[in-house]
């Protein structure tokens, strides 16, 4: 079993026979645990579930869009297939969830994510830093301005990397603020664990430690038999698979992010199929 199963499966168990019945703003209840923690070493595995298939490519590809591309934009996502955004694109008309953020904002998410990124040049600069300065104790890369929340369709969820150098390997403690996780987080352990597998790569470090806080860990009521599931499938978890890098990039903007996404792969990853969930908006 990998590892990232083992610690999943026993944090979904401990969220149905533990946690707190809330209700919230989406009007589907939720059982919930505060303070969730989890970490791996990269160096030991790459963690992806096998005890249900995660779509790697577009989990890689929304953290292109976020951190590489550094775009809000919705069509580049539907262009390579994935429709996760769609719930929160605003409309035409400049509208979404009754809040009207202007035309301008047509077909975007908004001030958030990739639209922060790009504001502050936080790649570059985390990248800059590592290059020429690794052992400074102020790499941050933050999605949370307050400046711009109210123009944001959904406020970043994950919200806060913060990166150390230590004996050659890059670290990054990684901050959820809200993390659904029948269906958020496993998408987010695997592609914050490509983000630091590529990171390293660019700035000639190793990825080391992988550190995943959750402030609220969740699961919606209407996605607890799918998680049931899951855990029925606890003693069937395979090995964890390989992340495949091309080595001959040495630029994180020039790694291939077109729907094939040619230079980032998983080699041997097997799971045990699908498990579809709702998605509360």
């Amino acid at each position: 079993m990998s590892k990232f199963d083992e610690l999943y499966l026993d944090l979904c168990d401990r969220i149905l026979t533990k946690g707190t019945y809330v209700q919230n703003r989406t009007g589907v209840a939720t059982y919930k645990l505060p303070h969730q923690i989890l970490q791996f070493d990269l160096q030991e595995e790459f963690p992806i579930l096998t005890t249900k298939q995660v779509a790697f490519k577009h989990a890689t590809l929304e953290m292109l869009w976020i951190y590489q591309v550094q775009s809000n934009d919705v069509s580049w996502l539907k262009e390579r297939g994935i429709k996760i955004w769609n719930e929160w694109e605003i409309g035409e008309d400049g509208t979404y969830m009754g809040k009207n953020f202007g035309k301008e904002w047509a077909g975007t998410i908004g001030t958030a994510y990739g639209w922060i990124v790009n504001k502050y040049q936080l790649t570059q600069n985390l990248i800059k830093t590592l290059k020429e300065n690794p052992t400074d104790r102020r790499m941050i890369m933050s999605l949370w301005q307050n400046e711009f929340l109210p123009t944001a369709a959904l406020p970043s969820c994950v919200w806060n990397t913060q990166w150390d150098v230590t004996d050659g390997k890059l670290n990054c403690l990684l901050n959820v603020r809200s993390n659904d996780v029948p269906l958020g987080m496993p998408f987010n352990v695997s592609q914050y664990a490509t983000l630091i597998h590529l990171i390293a790569h660019v700035t000639d470090l190793k990825p080391g430690l992988f550190t995943y806080v959750i402030n609220n860990a969740h699961i919606y009521e209407n996605q607890i038999e799918g998680i049931k599931e899951q855990m029925k499938r606890a003693g069937q978890a395979l090995p964890a698979p390989t992340l495949w890098i091309n080595k001959e990039i040495k630029d994180f903007f020039q790694f291939d992010n077109s729907k094939e996404l040619k230079d980032i792969k998983l080699e041997n990853y097997q799971h045990l199929g699908k498990i579809s969930m709702p998605v509360a908006v």
